[in-house]
């Protein structure tokens, strides 16, 4: 009778002791993500975007989805840039570094922000078809859509005036639904080291990326994503550490560069796993202007 009993108890707490394990198990599947990280995790997440290969972070794909890693880039074939920062987030067990540049697409005829996720927490951004989905660390944020750029083109004058310069009347440019003044003086502009184009354009018209680049130097608050913009890709309990608006950048077309072995990446990883914004001292000067990198050209 007793063995009876013992089976049946020793059944009953081998269900129990499996139950908890799976559950335990479960657990730690589910926090797989969220274990203490270290310097050489967040270099080794550099190096994946910027060589463009998705991370382990990343939501399974399914056959036929297509996957993008986008890095850092100052020098943009088809984007006039014309501002950058450096956003870094972290707790003891996540961390997320936000790249926020700001310029006129050329391709797309508008002015977006562009924000770019590195990290262990990031809610990465699916773009769903029927076909497949494309997965990517990127998020664009319209500034100044087509329709307002064509509203305020120059109209006027040869043909080459017409494409991409704003009508010297124009008063006012709506940016992010709101109308910030326009300035139509091109000195003003030339005094900030921007250059008006000479060829084609005797009247000194101001270039839409002109205008973008001139908002970053007069007043860019204008052209920078807000917090909870930011924010839409990772944890809104993540504490945020620092904002960089100015840092050494060594071309992303570098490729023997690897973000792990230069100083600014190397400062960033520090600061994020120690949560110590002191440790940001670069010893090289910074060099993010629009005005040190070619961008926009085609």
């Amino acid at each position: 009778m007793m063995d009876f009993w013992t089976d049946k108890l020793m059944t009953r707490l081998y269900i129990i002791t499996s139950l908890f394990l799976l559950g335990c198990s479960g657990q730690v599947k589910k926090n797989i993500n969220h274990m203490v990280f270290n310097e050489s995790e967040i270099l080794e997440q550099l190096d994946l975007a910027f060589n463009g290969t998705p991370s382990k972070y990343y939501p399974e794909a399914r056959p036929g989805d297509v996957t993008y890693n986008f890095f850092l880039d100052l020098e943009s074939a088809y984007c006039v840039v014309a501002s950058s920062r450096i956003h870094l987030y972290a707790d003891s067990t996540r961390w997320a570094i936000v790249f926020e540049t700001a310029g006129y697409e050329t391709r797309s005829f508008d002015a977006e922000i562009t924000l770019l996720y590195i990290g262990n927490c990031i809610k990465y951004p699916v773009d769903k078809y029927p076909e497949r989905n494309y997965i990517t660390n990127a998020r664009n944020i319209l500034l100044i859509d087509k329709y307002e750029f064509e509203r305020i083109r120059n109209k006027d004058g040869l043909k080459m005036e017409m494409f991409e310069f704003i009508g010297q009347n124009t008063k006012e440019i709506k940016i992010h639904d709101t109308f910030i003044p326009f300035e139509s003086n091109a000195k003003k502009y030339e005094q900030l080291g921007i250059t008006i184009r000479d060829y084609d354009n005797p009247k000194k018209l101001i270039g839409y990326g002109d205008f973008i680049k001139y908002l970053n130097e007069t007043n860019p608050r204008t052209i920078r994503a807000k917090e909870d913009e930011i924010r839409n890709h990772i944890p809104k309990d993540l504490p945020q550490l620092m904002t960089i608006d100015k840092f050494h950048f060594i071309s992303a077309y570098e490729k023997t560069n690897l973000p792990s072995q230069q100083e600014t990446y190397q400062l960033l990883a520090k600061v994020l796993v120690s949560k110590d914004t002191s440790n940001w001292k670069p010893t090289q000067s910074p060099n993010n202007s629009w005005k040190n990198w070619l961008s926009g050209h085609l």
